[in-house]
């Protein structure tokens, strides 16, 4: 049973409070995944044993830690091992399994974000977690959140979130090289999808150009880190608009495009899907597409570059295409086919969308992915994603 003490009601969208000495305390919320704030907080520290710790997250206490920041990492790796000890059954079929496998997602997601720490500002604009032995963090926030406000106060974070923030800047820092730019490095930003996964690089830098490159005119849509703009660039094509909805992603791609040389060929804009005024009088010989592959509705900013409630992108970007298609032009669409294996789209739907959209196949690359899950038996999901192929559809109007 939880105590008076601990049911401090959630004080407003972004605001938390506790009981904490037998003080009443407040602070603002701090999330970049928009997650809720707790409805009820209790303080804790290095002698909290981890079953309690877990029994109450699972309660929905959040714990506010005030022990040293790496006993805080120890706890978070604890309630992990706790919250995988309960894998999701499969399910009668593959489409069971998945929604098994993302509504276990969901809970661990909901778990570990119980255990939060203080984030302060200090008077000369810099973030900082007062804890022990903990990181410097200004850098990484400063990059995923904006400046520090000198009059923002204290603020509690997920410290699941807070480490997040870091790897993502420390990726940022170093780049991911990309084999199709010769190994020249991508710099992904916070909540922008890193091309880790190679393959579907290497598809659109060895799929056939429709004509002379430095004649063409390219669209990338949904650009993020903008490496396929740059990989069309780095291929001679003479002009390519990269376009995105997301502002991270938009300063994500100048940022690399600028790093990487192609600034005079690349020009990005923000668009959901097509460039503005793009059409039949200012069509393209390339539009080059990487929707998210599985219709389903992400629970993040990052997932976002997975997961396609209703395949919105996927038929927005087949609808609108045909009208941007210069005489003899193509539209390159890059698509997984893990959602076929799952029992959520089926490849006769998706034949059926680029026919109604007045398009027709002339011709697909396939590439099998190489990333660590196809070849894991433990993962709840491997049979689909054993089975999964990357295809580069080559798409021309009827």
């Amino acid at each position: 049973m939880r105590t008076e003490d601990e049911r401090q009601p959630r004080a407003g969208a972004e605001r938390v409070r506790w009981s904490e000495d037998g003080v009443e305390r407040d602070a603002r919320w701090r999330s970049g995944s928009g997650a809720r704030p707790p409805r009820w907080v209790r303080v804790a520290d290095d002698r909290m044993p981890a079953d309690t710790a877990y029994k109450l997250a699972c309660e929905g206490t959040a714990l506010l830690w005030r022990g040293d920041h790496h006993g805080a990492r120890q706890l978070l790796a604890a309630l992990g091992r706790r919250v995988d000890r309960k894998q999701p059954k499969p399910g009668a079929g593959p489409r069971e399994t998945f929604h098994r496998y993302r509504q276990a997602r969901s809970r661990r997601t909901r778990v570990l974000g119980m255990l939060l720490v203080p984030l302060e500002t200090t008077p000369d604009g810099r973030y900082e977690v007062p804890l022990r032995r903990a990181p410097d963090v200004d850098a990484a926030c400063t990059a995923a959140w904006g400046p520090a406000r000198p009059g923002d106060g204290p603020a509690l974070v997920a410290l699941r979130e807070l480490l997040g923030v870091l790897s993502a800047h420390e990726w940022r820092r170093t780049g991911v090289p990309v084999d199709a730019l010769g190994g020249d490095r991508v710099h992904p930003h916070h909540g922008v999808f890193s091309p880790v996964r190679g393959e579907y690089v290497d598809l659109v830098a060895r799929a056939p150009l429709p004509g002379d490159p430095g004649s063409l005119t390219a669209f990338d849509i949904g650009t993020g880190t903008g490496v396929l703009a740059v990989v069309l660039a780095r291929r001679g094509v003479g002009r390519v608009v990269a376009t995105d909805a997301a502002e991270r992603a938009l300063a994500c791609a100048e940022e690399n495009v600028r790093r990487l040389g192609a600034a005079e060929t690349v020009r990005v804009c923000g668009a959901d899907l097509f460039p503005p005024g793009s059409g039949p009088a200012h069509p393209a010989d390339v539009v080059v597409c990487n929707p998210p592959w599985v219709p389903a509705k992400p629970a993040s900013e990052l997932e976002q570059a997975v997961y396609d409630p209703g395949s919105r992108m996927l038929r927005g970007f087949l609808d609108g295409l045909a009208p941007r298609l210069a005489p003899g032009g193509e539209g390159w669409l890059i698509l997984s086919d893990l959602a076929e294996h799952l029992g959520l789209r089926s490849r006769a739907e998706l034949c059926g969308w680029i026919e109604a959209a007045g398009l027709r196949v002339v011709d697909r690359l396939d590439t099998r992915p190489a990333h660590a899950r196809a070849s894991d038996p433990d993962d709840p999901l491997h049979a689909a994603r054993a089975a999964e192929v990357t295809s580069l559809w080559r798409l021309a109007s009827r």
